[in-house]
């Protein structure tokens, strides 16, 4: 079994682990026993600092994915390449803090209506963004390394299992607002230092350089792919936070912390998205760089088809269960009203997982530049959705222009995928495998009711349909990898193709 296989079912595994901690911590920690308004707090403050990391990082990560190729050796510390990787963030914080500085009156005023909490807690951000922008640097390092799993880890796991127990010293009142807050971003230093000793255990972070190994072609190469994917990111990263900046501004801190809960129970469908694509990029950047673009047209319809199939099996066990999750946590009447906000956000990030790494086979190809464009068209018309539907609709609302945005985005970006690269994700087996969810919806929807107890009809419901899933896709062969996987379970030997990318 490939080290894409190999890699992505260690990530996998820790990634469920941490999303069952992360589950258990948001359903029945934070549900029962924080504050709406205080968890759309700690949620604005956290995807702020994530913003602003975007900028901050100066494209670092996708930059070092791109041109790690350039510099890779084995014998002479990757000519210095993680000096490169320090130093590019380095001067992003340098260029952040005065813009950070000079951005905090129109942001507290825009705050200061709905949502004035949140302005107290202004300057945070900073500490956290920085924290968040060096852990993300020495993770990727780590990616390029082909070693996931302890970044996952402590990604995955560590945070959440430091985020519960901080909630718990808030809860029982060993911390005020003040200290939980402090504690939250503390979690985020404690994760940089460990990802960096990890690193360091793994590699070189020598700092030794010689900056005449860049010469004046591939200093340019570096230089304009920096600021196009910058300018790209940041249009990115403004549209994956929009929605909650938005809601918390126009409804309040309540209404973003019941539409945070939300997003947390749709994220769930990307897990395996995560752990896929960490491994993949670096393969996928070797391949462009050599010109092989059969090797990387094939990786994508792979990692495409697997990640629609991880992503739909998740979203129908969540689905058809999403009515008995509502009556088990804690106060779920006040999230109820969010119900259809899941559906709706589910719907993008499948569509996303499902085409997204064609945003990375751009990203590392020649037409690279093509991301500023559509980054830029994209950002504008998720302000806009926003603006019309929220006001009209709500935290629904929200998550429609999200789903809007996300449909134009990915249009766009499969559109330059097929005309310059002649990419596409789209196979028999994907339509096999919607025809198939589709099927186990419909069959969902005839098992009968026989109690109102969740806690009966959730086991039962997801065991029939879990079940049918998982033969289903054994017998219909839609992945060879994954029919591989079933029959080592069930003990049965089932023969690969000699061509299958992800498994070489």
């Amino acid at each position: 079994m490939g080290i894409i296989i190999r890699q992505s079912i260690k990530g996998t595994i820790v990634t469920f682990i941490g999303s069952f901690i992360g589950f258990l911590t948001q359903m029945f920690v934070v549900t029962k026993f924080l504050q709406t308004e205080e968890i759309g707090l700690i949620q604005i403050i956290l995807q702020a600092a994530l913003f602003f990391s975007v900028f901050a990082q100066l494209g670092t990560s996708n930059t070092a994915f791109r041109f790690f190729p350039y510099f890779q050796s084995a014998n002479n510390n990757n000519n210095g390449f993680f000096f490169y990787m320090v130093l590019l963030p380095t001067i992003g914080i340098c260029i952040f803090i005065p813009l950070f500085i000079l951005l905090k009156e129109p942001i507290t005023a825009y705050y200061s209506t709905n949502a004035a909490l949140f302005t107290d807690y202004y300057y945070w951000v900073l500490l956290l963004a920085i924290f968040i922008v060096f852990w993300t640097t020495f993770e990727t390092y780590s990616n390029l390394l082909m070693r996931i799993a302890i970044p996952k880890f402590l990604r995955e796991v560590a945070v959440k299992v430091l985020t519960l127990i901080v909630y718990i010293l808030f809860i029982f009142k060993f911390l005020n607002l003040n200290g939980f807050v402090g504690c939250f971003i503390a979690i985020y230093g404690v994760v940089m230092l460990l990802s960096f000793f990890y690193v360091s255990r793994i590699g070189s972070v020598s700092l030794k350089h010689d900056f005449s190994f860049i010469d004046k072609p591939l200093r340019k190469k570096i230089k304009n792919y920096t600021l196009f994917l910058l300018l790209s990111a940041m249009s990115g990263s403004i549209l994956g936070q929009l929605d909650l900046f938005m809601v918390g501004a126009m409804e309040g801190l309540s209404q973003a912390g019941i539409y945070t809960i939300m997003f947390f129970m749709a994220a769930v469908v990307d897990m395996p998205y995560r752990s896929i694509t960490a491994i993949s990029s670096p393969i996928a950047a070797k391949a462009l760089k050599e010109g092989n673009m059969e090797t990387a047209n094939q990786l994508f319809k792979k990692v495409s088809l697997h990640q629609l199939v991880a992503g739909s099996c998740v979203f129908l066990l969540l689905w058809i269960n999403i009515d008995n999750i509502f009556q088990i946590i804690p106060n779920g009447n006040v999230y109820a009203v969010g119900k259809w906000v899941v559906f709706f956000l589910v719907l993008g990030r499948l569509l996303s997982i499902t085409v997204n790494f064609g945003a990375t086979i751009i990203a590392y190809s020649k037409y690279y530049y093509w991301t500023l464009f559509f980054s830029i068209f994209i950002t504008i018309t998720g302000v806009i959705t926003n603006l019309i539907l929220i006001p009209r609709m709500g935290m629904t609302g929200a998550a429609i222009a999200t789903l809007t945005s996300t449909i134009l985005s990915c249009g766009v970006q499969q559109w330059i995928v097929m005309k310059k690269i002649k990419g596409n994700p789209f196979s028999m087996s994907m339509l096999k495998l919607i025809i198939l969810i589709l099927i186990l919806f419909g069959i969902n929807y005839l098992l009968p009711h026989w109690t109102s107890n969740p806690f009966i009809d959730l086991p039962y419901r997801t065991l029939i349909i879990g079940s049918i899933t998982v033969i289903s896709l054994y017998k219909l062969k839609i992945s060879d990898e994954i029919s591989g996987l079933i029959g080592a379970v069930l003990g049965i030997t089932v023969g690969k193709k000699d061509n299958d990318v992800i498994s070489k």
